[in-house]
């Protein structure tokens, strides 16, 4: 199976015919949340299912970082370097601390719990952006099964002055989310309620009109992936989108063009870039991660 699509010839300078995509670990159950720390020279990845975050090192190979992790999802760093983490079990956004102390940042809104944390990103001014959808209280598999206290929101965490506030309330379950390299989008996919079959599966973007308060202009359908939904994704430094779907990775333009597609034959859960220069792509599937060396960078971290 050829597994780069060039449907754009604008996707030919993304991708080299000497770079193959590689398994570099498999044998688990969903993988999620990639994290690259180049500091380290590692990848972080959950396992969700088996209630525990992996590690991967080049020439080593793959060990336990954490478990139980509290069926940890989505995952980024700050400003200092430090994990962020998404919690499903925990229905918390947790900080991990340089000498390993795990610090929780939220996990209440308004005296009611979170529902679980799903994805994170952390913005260039300090604050934490994160979605929570119902997955990981919906069912026992991804967490335990619980009722909703809140409505499957987008959050602006203020770590300073420890304010949250919802920064978007017109999703039925918002799930991945992204800054373009100008912080001036963001980025979010709505994956629907589980028990929805004609659910709406794409990404929507958003201006930010007031970052500082979280306040976020009308939202658009930006893109929807022909094969499954879009669930993780990030921008590299000319702003394209790299996308999760049911078939692989689908890389969409600014404007919301499918310019090509990596081809895994699997569902594909969330991607990050890392390596050297930030232009390997790491590809979380169902039971997998895969890497590719391309032709462009990761945007800048904030």
């Amino acid at each position: 199976m050829n597994q780069i699509e060039i449907v754009d010839k604008s996707f030919a300078r993304y991708v080299m015919h000497n770079a193959r995509l590689e398994c570099i670990a498999q044998g688990f159950r969903w993988t999620e949340g990639p994290v690259w720390f180049g500091d380290a020279g590692c990848l972080l990845f959950s396992d969700i299912p088996n209630n525990r975050i992996m590690r991967w090192i080049e020439g080593i190979g793959v060990s336990v970082y954490r478990q139980p992790s509290q069926f940890a999802n989505g995952g980024t760093r700050d400003q200092q370097g430090r994990l962020i983490s998404c919690l499903h079990g925990a229905r918390a956004v947790v900080r991990t601390e340089h000498d390993g102390r795990i610090t929780t940042l939220v996990e209440k809104f308004q005296g009611q719990r979170l529902n679980s944390p799903n994805d994170v990103v952390v913005k260039s001014d300090g604050s934490i952006w994160f979605t929570d959808p119902h997955y990981g209280i919906a069912m026992d598999y991804e967490g335990e099964r619980a009722e909703e206290e809140l409505p499957c929101h987008v959050y602006r965490f203020d770590p300073r002055h420890r304010r949250l506030v919802v920064a978007c309330d017109t999703f039925d379950c918002p799930n991945g989310l992204c800054f373009s390299p100008d912080e001036s989008l963001l980025y979010i996919a709505e994956t629907g309620r589980i028990s929805e079959d004609s659910a709406t599966r794409e990404i929507r973007v958003f201006e930010i009109r007031d970052a500082a308060r979280g306040q976020l202009g009308e939202g658009r359908s930006f893109y929807a992936p022909d094969v499954g939904a879009a669930d993780g994704f990030r921008c590299d430094e000319d702003g394209n989108i790299w996308t999760s779907a049911g078939d692989g990775v689908h890389c969409v333009s600014p404007e919301g063009a499918l310019l090509g597609r990596i081809r895994l034959g699997e569902p594909v859960s969330n991607v990050t870039f890392g390596g050297r220069h930030r232009s390997r792509l790491f590809i979380c599937c169902a039971t997998a991660v895969h890497a590719i060396y391309l032709n462009r960078r990761g945007a800048p971290p904030p």
